[in-house]
């Protein structure tokens, strides 16, 4: 089955920075990260959401409180079925992004995107369909900041790429620094 259309079918902003400790609770749960890539589609109902990852309607519909509640997911539609009002949500923003805790609280310490895309790759490693790459380099600060925006520019056309075909691709990146790794000694003649 091979859809094509806009991403999503409702409006949203681009970007989002989460500032507080409970909006990157909110969004390092793995069912909650699944829930938020189901809406990157189209709006979805708790029913729609319960279905598509075969967990009862109640828990599905607790974290989409907790998501909403964070301001990540909100109601983007609904409808009247018989004397019910059924609720569409979609995602606040395409892109959210963990700031620095510029506005205070305390960010948790627990949220590690490889971690999820470590388990999520898992199976596509053994059947042998898994791309990935790591490199080092001893860059400036500054480039490593030029680059990360190279690097967000990439993610951000994946994020607008129509949905269609039959098969979910996901995408890890990252960029950190690390203090102890090797560093040759200057070659004779420098200093």
């Amino acid at each position: 089955m091979s859809i094509n259309r806009s991403v999503p079918d409702y409006e949203l902003a681009d970007t989002i920075e989460l500032t507080t400790a409970e909006q990157v609770r909110a969004i390092s749960d793995p069912l909650r990260t699944t829930i938020l890539g189901l809406l990157h589609e189209r709006a979805a109902t708790v029913t729609e959401l319960a279905t598509a990852v075969g967990r009862p309607k109640s828990t599905v519909a607790h974290h989409v409180k907790v998501l909403a509640e964070a301001g990540i997911l909100q109601v983007v539609r609904t409808r009247r079925v018989r004397a019910i009002e059924e609720r569409f949500y979609g995602r606040a923003a395409r892109m959210f992004y963990v700031g620095l805790g510029r506005q205070g609280g305390q960010l948790p310490q627990d949220f590690n995107d490889f971690e999820v895309a470590a388990e999520e790759s898992k199976p596509a490693y053994d059947a042998g369909q898994m791309f990935s790459l790591i490199r080092h380099a001893r860059i400036p600060e500054e480039r490593a900041a030029e680059f990360w925006q190279q690097v967000a520019g990439l993610i951000h056309d994946f994020d607008q790429l129509p949905r269609s075909g039959d098969t979910t691709y996901g995408i890890a990146v990252g960029l950190y620094p690390i203090v102890d790794y090797p560093t040759l000694p200057p070659a004779e003649g420098e200093t």
